[in-house]
């Protein structure tokens, strides 16, 4: 499987399609090898409906659903909702971009403790932190605030992690470490196996949370009240969890309005298929086990169409038989 990347995200940014063939699909990346098993999954659904699958192209979450929206690519199978709905209403909304089906659902994020200080200091909510001898357990560079592993810029948890640092008061004592995420978030990992106090942002599904288990090495921290950018909604509270300040999210595919309107079959697929976070979940500690090659990856999800045949059929006869 070979990736595309630099000129389409070019192409995107001057504004201008990428030619493609008419039967092909495109699908579009971010980049996370997380992210590789549902794509993949998807793109076998559209093989046993006819489709010819061109090579994945790596484009940035924000510039995916902008290159789907133009019709440089076809579809992008990991839009969150509500996190990504701002990225889709940029985009042109439901005229150019629509958001089908539900892949995966419930999808958590948040901001976690090791369990060692939670128990120690009796830390349980974000806005704990604003307190600077707290936050300054947290500290990594010397400069007395709290350094929080946060979200990989353009992803759009950023987006809410920023926001949520002002609404709850604390720029003075707490600061988000920001890059590659999967390139930051092994030096938290490190520090919690090594007993020190670590703040740290994930999401589930995602192998990261059975390294580091909420309620075992790592606890989930709460907010006292839910904060949200750009007027987002969504329930942000979880059963047995409480407020992770993050709303529940349900990943969904998106695709061009004018080919899923030309493409039923397709669509009717789109709308059908899902995969249950536990499978997702079980996926990602493959990868993280060391199943991390794209070849390796692409057959996860045989494997798993596998162990769902009925369902695939179902889903399969279904879409075949659309108008």
């Amino acid at each position: 499987m070979k990736i595309k990347c630099v000129a389409l995200a070019m192409a995107v940014m001057a504004g201008y399609a990428v030619p493609a063939m008419a039967d092909q699909v495109m699908p579009a990346w971010s980049g996370a090898t997380e992210e590789l098993f549902q794509t993949f999954v998807v793109d076998e659904g559209l093989k046993e409906l006819g489709y010819n699958i061109a090579d994945l192209t790596q484009v940035q979450v924000q510039l995916a659903h902008t290159a789907v929206a133009n019709g440089d690519l076809t579809f992008y199978a990991v839009h969150w909702v509500p996190l990504h709905d701002t990225f889709w209403k940029a985009s042109g909304g439901d005229e150019k971009l629509m958001s089908v089906g539900t892949l995966i659902k419930n999808s958590l994020q948040g901001y976690l403790i090791d369990k060692k200080t939670a128990d120690a200091t009796g830390i349980k909510y974000l806005e704990d932190l604003k307190d600077p001898e707290k936050a300054k357990l947290f500290d990594i560079d010397g400069n007395g605030k709290a350094d929080l592993y946060g979200c990989e810029p353009g992803w759009g948890c950023e987006r809410v992690i920023e926001h949520q640092l002002d609404a709850y008061g604390l720029r003075d004592t707490v600061e988000e470490k920001q890059g590659g995420y999967f390139a930051i978030i092994p030096d938290a990992i490190e520090r919690i196996k090594a007993g020190k106090p670590t703040l740290y942002y994930t999401w589930t599904p995602l192998w990261v949370s059975a390294i580091l288990r909420p309620g075992k090495e790592v606890v989930w921290l709460n907010v006292k009240n839910t904060s949200l950018p750009d007027a987002e909604t969504g329930n942000t509270v979880v059963e047995g969890l409480g407020n992770l300040g993050f709303a529940v999210n349900d990943q969904k595919i998106i695709a061009n309005t004018t080919w899923l309107k030309a493409n039923p079959k397709a669509k009717k697929f789109f709308e059908l298929v899902q995969i249950p976070i536990a499978d997702v979940n079980a996926e990602n500690q493959k990868v993280a086990n060391g199943e991390k090659s794209n070849e390796q990856i692409m057959k996860h999800a045989p494997d798993w169409i596998a162990a769902h045949h009925a369902d695939w059929e179902k889903w399969i006869a279904e879409a075949k038989a659309a108008k």
